[in-house]
């Protein structure tokens, strides 16, 4: 039930960007995606119904196949307007869907009875007979892996979920899990999310790039903004008493920061594009990236975001970035 591939650009092509990367492969799977995935994060919470439908509408209208979500959203009202967009729109098959559980607060954990609650719970909110990427949205250290590999696979096997990966898992438990996955002979993760931005890349690139290129993971970056600061629109202290999420960046107010904020409006103009555009196709040009998850507030804000994909970068520009960032 998702978007059919056309020749989707492989993982580790040397620059993730431009006019012909439009749909890229998740892992292994045969999930085939735009290169953008939209955070439900603020839809029922800070996004009310008209703004949710607004933004939804906009993305798929820019192309946009991916949409990204969890339980824990807003008590689970992200996953019912997704729901019910979905079916006032009759657009289920040509969109991916993920939803994450572990955090929600009817099923919390990943034991095999919460985990087959909370993805009963999340496809009736959804409204759909099948999850197409179901992603844990927590490291449960007091749930065997086995556990939790085995109620997972039980899922896949009924049909309820198509694949599955991790969420804020370290590169050690992934390797940890992939084993256990081949001891057991059940379905293995095909995706992880994880905090990776310009002005967050270590944690990343220290340990888990590597994992993920040896697992043969899809690597879907959240917080691909960095809270907004990558927009541009953050640049002294005064800003942040202009914006509901000002507080957010206080952390990115440094000397690194505004090499970072100066390098991206360089390479803005020399591209005619916008800071947050440039920062995305950065991203996107990084080894095993299939698609930045990134929530916006309003649907205007999805042009600049959206043009991402087919937003080429040189060689020297990325590097300039890669410095100014190191």
């Amino acid at each position: 039930m998702n978007a059919p591939a056309a020749s989707p650009e492989p993982l580790d092509a040397p620059l993730g960007t431009g006019p012909n990367a439009v749909l890229r492969r998740v892992g292994p799977s045969d999930l085939s995606v735009f290169p953008i995935a939209l955070s439900g994060t603020v839809f029922g919470w800070t996004a009310d119904g008209p703004t949710t439908t607004a933004i939804l509408d906009r993305f798929v209208e820019l192309g946009g196949t991916f949409i990204d979500t969890a339980d824990a959203y807003a008590g689970g009202r992200s996953e019912i307007m997704i729901g019910n967009w979905m079916r006032a729109r009759g657009n289920r098959d040509s969109l991916t869907i993920a939803t994450k559980v572990g955090k929600g607060p009817d099923h919390p954990g990943l034991s095999a009875p919460a985990i087959r609650a909370a993805v009963e719970a999340s496809l009736r909110r959804l409204r759909v007979e099948q999850i197409d990427l179901l992603f844990l949205h927590v490291d449960d250290p007091d749930t065997p892996f086995d556990e939790t590999l085995l109620a997972v696979d039980e899922l896949i096997r009924a049909g309820h979920v198509r694949y599955f990966g991790g969420s804020d898992h370290t590169a050690n438990r992934l390797f940890e899990a992939r084993i256990a996955s081949a001891q057991l002979g059940v379905a293995h993760m095909v995706a992880v999310q994880k905090h990776y931005n310009l002005m967050h890349r270590e944690e990343y690139e220290k340990d888990l790039a590597r994992i993920a290129a040896q697992l043969d993971l899809g690597v879907l970056p959240r917080f691909a903004l960095a809270a907004g600061f990558l927009t541009g629109k953050y640049r002294t202290r005064g800003d942040l008493e202009r914006h509901r999420r000002g507080h957010e960046v206080v952390p990115y107010l440094t000397r690194r920061g505004a090499r970072v904020i100066t390098a991206l409006d360089r390479v803005a103009d020399q591209a005619q594009s916008s800071v947050a555009t440039i920062a995305l196709a950065w991203l996107l040009s990084r080894p095993r990236v299939v698609a930045p998850v990134v929530s916006v507030s309003s649907a205007d804000q999805l042009d600049q975001i959206m043009s991402a994909p087919r937003t080429p970068l040189s060689r020297q520009q990325l590097t300039e970035l890669d410095r100014a960032s190191a």
